[in-house]
């Protein structure tokens, strides 16, 4: 019977399903954007949300301990007490977007691609090549515009 059991699980075992869990968390908050199975990005989406209130809302030396112990990065866990925290200071939840991509060619299982809310992310190489290309020539314009003048 189903009595109460309500969480998502992965279907690998206990030990193995942690692990992955810990990586996909530090990944997501590193890169700001994954692309995972439907599956797994349910399973950390409450874990991205609890990590991301616990460094807003409780003391930094006791939301430092409680995120260390699901995070394992230590610039992963800087980034979230210094960056998220305060990117999300005015937002009470829903820190994730998940939007599905397709699937996988080998196995079709379900892909998603999942990202933090509000970060601006160059998702494929054209896109990250056409934003270096515009950092490089941004400054090049600044200079020939103020020697115009």
């Amino acid at each position: 019977m189903r009595h109460r059991a309500n969480r998502i699980r992965l279907n690998q075992k206990p030990d193995h399903a942690r692990l992955l869990q810990r990586n996909l968390v530090t990944s997501l908050i590193l890169y700001e954007a994954i692309r995972t199975t439907r599956k797994r990005a349910r399973v950390i989406q409450p874990l991205i949300d609890n990590l991301i209130t616990t460094a807003k809302k409780k003391a930094p030396h006791v939301a430092i301990r409680s995120i260390n112990a699901l995070v394992s990065d230590v610039n992963a866990s800087r980034k979230l007490m210094e960056v998220l925290a305060k990117r999300y200071a005015s937002r009470p939840s829903g820190f994730t977007r998940v939007k599905p991509v397709g699937a996988r060619k080998g196995d079709g299982a379900e892909l998603v691609d999942m990202a933090l809310v509000d970060a601006v992310i160059a998702t494929t190489p054209t896109e990250r090549a056409n934003a270096a290309a515009a950092k490089k020539t941004a400054p090049k314009a600044k200079k020939v515009a103020a020697t115009a003048k």
